[in-house]
């Protein structure tokens, strides 16, 4: 059994979730989403708790089974809650700002990277952390992950765009004869 899958997802109050035969739809404070279903799990909602069972011992029904509790999961935390990643931009006359629904990223190259940020996202900037807002954890992610891929920090000097919680590990640069 797994041990992700046994475990009941609680509904908040405020937050709707309907099964139908292609996906689950969740409706709560902050927005809505939608995560597909798949045949070999079934989903039981009782008592403000959505159970997620396996239909049967297949492989695939023991692969899925964690999977969708956790997709679901998800979506009940992000229309409850919301996710958030924080980039840190390191480095002399490196700046970040946000002009509407666009991130400007001024990383030591001859113009500014102007980033689009998707419908349903927020970003805000405080000083040289620049944080990334959402309902889905997964859109949230995919965007913080493409805005760092503008300037890795690199192990020298340690200079780029990282994670908040992201460790450089340092190397020692060349040394030289004497």
């Amino acid at each position: 059994m797994s041990r992700i899958g046994k475990n009941p997802i609680v509904i908040p109050s405020g937050v709707e979730v309907s099964v139908g035969a292609s996906e689950i739809q969740v409706k709560g404070p902050k927005g809505s989403l939608n995560t597909p279903v798949d045949s070999s799990v079934e989903y039981k909602i009782e008592d403000g708790k959505v159970y997620v069972s396996r239909v049967d011992d297949s492989r695939r029904s023991r692969d899925q089974h964690g999977l969708r509790r956790t997709l679901l999961a998800n979506c009940v935390d992000g229309v409850t809650k919301g996710f958030t990643k924080t980039l840190e931009v390191i480095g002399v006359g490196y700046k970040v700002s946000v002009q509407g629904k666009k991130v400007v990223l001024a990383v030591g190259y001859s113009h500014p990277v102007e980033f689009d940020l998707p419908a349903g996202l927020e970003a805000k900037v405080e000083g040289a952390k620049l944080t990334i807002e959402g309902i889905d954890k997964q859109l949230v992610g995919e965007i913080a992950a493409q805005i760092r891929r503008v300037r890795p920090p690199e192990p020298y000097k340690g200079k780029g765009i990282k994670y908040l919680d992201e460790v450089i590990r340092r190397k020692a640069g060349k040394s030289g004869s004497k």
